[in-house]
């Protein structure tokens, strides 16, 4: 390797949002890609499936089949895409086709890929076309094949030169399984016609096993024979077993034979001629040693099933007709069929369709058709090239419109921090409270771990008609949470523009601006004096009702009233009381409005320190909370590998979540017929500003005063001075 080669690449860093991040701008970049750090990725790994972005595409790259995009995956599959084009930069462009004059023509493998790309055009009638498009080549790969051969390696039926032929590729479907094309139909491959040939060559052996002597004890008539024995063989068993039971011990005859109960059930019901009823009770009456009637005494349900097996099974096999059967007889019936049975359950492809299985044996035992379906392997596999070419093809339009935004949502954020675009992970918008947020992702479930991002979430369940319920969590990052709560609807949009019913099942409490942190303390003063109010007015309004409900009970019950209690005499003690009470609150706001009179001009800043005393530690707590918010956490949940820091500072937050705003150029007009004179607000703010000016004025004259006796306001008058005249 010379020394240019062994180079390092000068790499390009940008910084958005507080983030150092890769810059990949040049086909250079492209080039030396895999000299990339992955310490300094953003991302090391991302699902396939749920982003906004080709699924297909992301299977093509996925190559360990796991469901998962790794950072060796991304860094093979650039790899491979840049040695396909003549200049890498073609790739970062993101263009919806693939301009053929960017395709490399050095190995015959590239010019077998050119012409199967002017292929593709010629077949849309765009022979004349500079470029191809994902589209183009998915519709010539699904197009009907029809006779054709592919070099897929997927033969059709309908691909066979004679009825037999085809007749046999149809059963072989059949019986194999089948492998789709890319255009759907169903065909067999080469590994499903040499399995078949393994099976039938082990079909063959069996047969040729079946035939020797002493596997069919009944010569030809051995299949009915064994099936007639099969149909009776566990009853059979059971009545010769409760036989040598009641041998054994004479007291469990009663036990063994079905109890009087069992046949008064039978008793009142509408009994068949065979009685199925009866299927469960023994074949006949048990007794020590008895042997099996065949036709007198046996059970009614079975006794079709006996007249089987002493016409077809015993007869052929003892070559009398008998009317009982002894165990030893039944054993020694058993023992000659038991070297068929074992060859029967050494049958291969006992699970494939019989129809299909037997026709298809007796064309491959003639020997022509499997010669003529060897014949179509070879001639597919001839095809085989093109074929690749035509899935290559396939996988470089693919990566030449969608690698440009993986690599932006993979090796970098820039198209999250961008505000032209979104991140492939952006579910949609979320309308809700008037405010449109624009960082939604689709979830399973609300998890713990969202706490971490430091941000305001609302898990939302969106519903629509005809598709599954899904959950979406919407982060808030301007505006307050005065009115966001469990329960409000809103309406969400996804990426492809369908709407949906938002309904918030849960949230993740944070702050959301400084804003709010500031006027936080005020509003839970506000809500506490509320509450308390509320709750002292529940209390009195319940002991007024109680006093009610006492005297209506009394009215009712015909008691007397209970007369007036006499007027309490004047109570001097009380009266003075209350005098020196509101002596000493007069005399309160007295000095209080003193103190603020000697403020002077410094009384703005008394009330701005007062202000940052009471809101500071809430704005505080709030800004460093909104420095740490970061979208990692939750990307992690959606099965993301996140490697950066993905802030979310306030400028940036401000542009993910939008006010209601008036359009530009809008009228607004004020006058509202509705509206409540006696609560106007605006009213409220003008009584607040006149009270600011009365209290300005009040404090200039006090000091215009001061200034004529000679003293300024930064003056303070010395302990024990005399006044000035």
């Amino acid at each position: 390797m010379d020394s240019s080669a062994r180079k390092p690449h000068r790499w390009h860093l940008f910084r958005t949002g507080g983030l150092d991040q890769v810059a990949l701008t040049s086909g250079a970049d492209l080039a030396a890609f895999d000299q990339l750090d992955p310490k300094l990725w953003v991302a090391l790994a991302c699902p396939v499936k749920g982003l906004a972005l080709d699924e297909r595409t992301l299977e093509l790259i996925d190559t360990d089949r796991d469901g998962r995009i790794r950072v060796p995956e991304v860094q093979a599959a650039v790899r491979w895409a840049v040695a396909q084009v003549r200049d890498p930069v073609t790739l970062l462009r993101g263009d919806q086709g693939l301009p053929l004059a960017a395709l490399r023509d050095q190995t015959e493998e590239d010019k077998v890929k050119i012409a199967a790309a002017r292929r593709i055009l010629q077949f849309h009638d765009r022979s004349d076309a500079a470029y191809l498009t994902v589209e183009e080549v998915i519709a010539f790969r699904r197009r009907p094949n029809g006779k054709d051969l592919q070099g897929d390696g997927v033969i059709l039926p309908a691909a066979g030169e004679t009825e037999a032929v085809r007749q046999a590729l149809a059963d072989l479907v059949a019986v194999t399984g089948d492998q789709p094309t890319s255009a759907g139909a169903r065909g067999v491959t080469r590994e499903h016609v040499e399995r078949f040939q393994a099976d039938f060559v082990a079909w063959a052996a069996w047969q040729a096993a079946g035939a020797a002597s002493g596997v069919r004890p009944a010569g030809a008539a051995t299949p009915e024979v064994a099936e007639a024995v099969r149909a009776v063989r566990g009853k059979i068993d059971d009545y010769f077993s409760r036989c040598r039971l009641a041998a054994f011990d004479p007291r469990s005859l009663g036990a063994l034979q079905r109890a009087e109960a069992d046949y008064q059930l039978l008793a009142g019901k509408e009994l068949q001629a065979n009685v199925p009823e009866a299927a469960a009770f023994p074949l006949a009456r048990i007794e020590p040693g008895r042997a099996l009637p065949l036709h007198e005494g046996v059970n009614p349900a079975w006794a079709r099933a006996l007249a089987r097996l002493r016409q077809d099974a015993l007869i052929p096999l003892r070559s009398t007709d008998a009317v009982v059967l002894t165990e030893d007889e039944w054993e020694q019936v058993k023992a000659k069929l038991a070297p068929y049975e074992a060859w029967l359950a050494q049958a291969p492809g006992a699970n494939a369709e019989p129809v299909a299985l037997a026709r298809l044996r007796t064309a491959w035992a003639a020997g022509v058709v499997p010669a003529a379906i060897q014949d179509l392997l070879v001639r597919d596999a001839a095809l085989a090239p093109g074929w690749r070419a035509l899935e290559a093809l396939e996988k470089l339009v693919r990566l030449q419109r969608d690698l440009r935004v993986l690599l932006h949502n993979f090796v970098n954020f820039a198209d999250f921090y961008s505000p032209e675009r979104w991140a492939i992970f952006q579910a949609g918008s979320l309308y809700l409270d008037s405010r449109a947020t624009e960082l939604c992702l689709w979830v399973d479930a609300p998890a713990p771990l969202a706490a971490l991002c430091k941000t305001y979430i609302a898990y939302c369940t969106c519903t629509r008609e005809a598709e599954a319920p899904r959950v979406v969590a919407a982060c808030f990052t301007q505006g307050d949470s005065d009115y966001l709560g469990v329960g409000r609807r809103g309406l969400f949009v996804d990426r492809e523009g369908r709407d949906w019913d938002a309904v918030v099942t849960s949230l993740v409490d944070q702050p959301i601006s400084v804003r709010q942190a500031f006027w936080a303390p005020y509003k839970k003063l506000v809500r506490f004096v509320e509450a308390q109010v509320a709750k002292r007015a529940a209390g009195a309004e319940g002991a007024s009702s109680g006093r009610l409900a006492g005297v209506a009970e009394k009215a009712v019950a015909g008691e007397a009233p209970r007369p007036p209690e006499p007027a309490k005499k004047f109570d001097l003690a009380l009266v003075t009381g209350i005098g020196v009470a509101l002596g000493s609150i007069g005399g309160f706001l007295a000095a209080v409005f003193g103190d603020i009179v000697r403020l002077g001009i410094s009384l703005p800043g008394a009330v701005v320190g007062l202000i940052l005393l009471i809101s500071g530690p809430s704005m505080l707590l709030a800004w460093l909370k909104l420095r740490q918010r970061t979208i990692g956490p939750l990307l992690e949940m959606g099965g993301w590998a996140i490697n950066g820091r993905v802030r979310i500072n306030l400028p940036f937050g401000a542009t993910l979540t939008q006010l209601a705003e008036a359009p530009p150029g809008a009228v607004r007009s004020l006058a509202d017929p509705y509206e409540d004179r006696a609560r106007n607000p605006r009213r409220g703010w003008w009584i607040a500003l006149a009270g600011l000016v009365f209290l300005a004025v009040v404090v200039g004259l006090i000091q215009w005063q001061k200034i004529r006796q000679g003293r300024y306001f930064w003056e303070r008058p010395v302990a024990g001075a005399e006044a000035r005249p």
